[in-house]
């Protein structure tokens, strides 16, 4: 999955990282307008890997949709923890202060494009110059402010840190769920942040009320 930046350029910009380290509230849809009259964008949705899905690198992945339009789609694996580097390191290789910090965020590998790029997925009680307003209750930002307000105490109330992110070019997204790879669902906060990664796959099938012992590979987006 590959997506050219475009018009994501603005939220693409990347956060420095040594060379040495490399890392391998409701919501409903609108339309995509005006480009895409009459078909409905997946922005603030999550996607949900379908039990067939051949690509293994996102086999069982749940993805938050930070971006669809006419030009592609953008999105965050929320589901992939890396035990390494911790916050703190990142933080020390960066040179923000202070370290250790005075609060943390996880990190994840946010999807196989580009992980020497970062991305704070976070809740839009706090945003900053950079950030990319998805809906009314999150933001994504790929600036060090927002790190440096987290390592000093403050920052959004929730938030994860993900290096690299997943991309479709125009109409990419749209074909491989007509091929039945993905289901669509609304997100939730503690979809998004919370700890429980191994759950959060079935927890979002359960969303839309599906078994995925029983989930048929012939079923199309929810």
């Amino acid at each position: 999955m590959t997506l050219a930046l475009h018009r994501f350029g603005a939220i693409m910009s990347a956060m420095a990282r040594k060379p040495s380290q490399a890392a391998a509230a409701p919501r409903h849809r609108s339309r995509i307008a005006p480009n895409l009259p009459g078909q409905m964008t997946l922005t603030g949705q999550v996607l949900i890997a379908m039990p067939a899905m051949a690509d293994t690198r996102f086999a069982t992945s749940v993805i938050y949709v930070c971006a669809h339009t006419g030009d592609g789609a953008m999105g965050i694996v929320v589901n992939r923890p890396l035990e390494s580097p911790s916050f703190a390191d990142l933080l020390q290789q960066l040179g923000v202060d202070p370290v250790p910090p005075a609060r943390s965020i996880r990190l994840c590998q946010g999807g196989p494009v580009d992980h020497a790029r970062g991305f704070v997925l976070h809740s839009a009680d706090w945003t900053g110059e950079g950030s990319l307003r998805v809906d009314d209750a999150t933001a994504l930002t790929a600036s060090l402010d927002i790190l440096k307000a987290i390592a000093g105490g403050g920052g959004p109330e929730h938030g994860m840190l993900a290096l690299g992110y997943a991309g479709w070019g125009p109409g990419q997204l749209e074909q491989e769920i007509g091929q039945n790879a993905w289901l669509s669902a609304p997100a939730d906060p503690a979809l998004l942040f919370d700890d429980q990664h191994a759950t959060k796959w079935r927890r979002a099938l359960a969303k839309l009320k599906v078994d995925p012992l029983l989930l048929s590979t012939a079923a199309g987006r929810a």
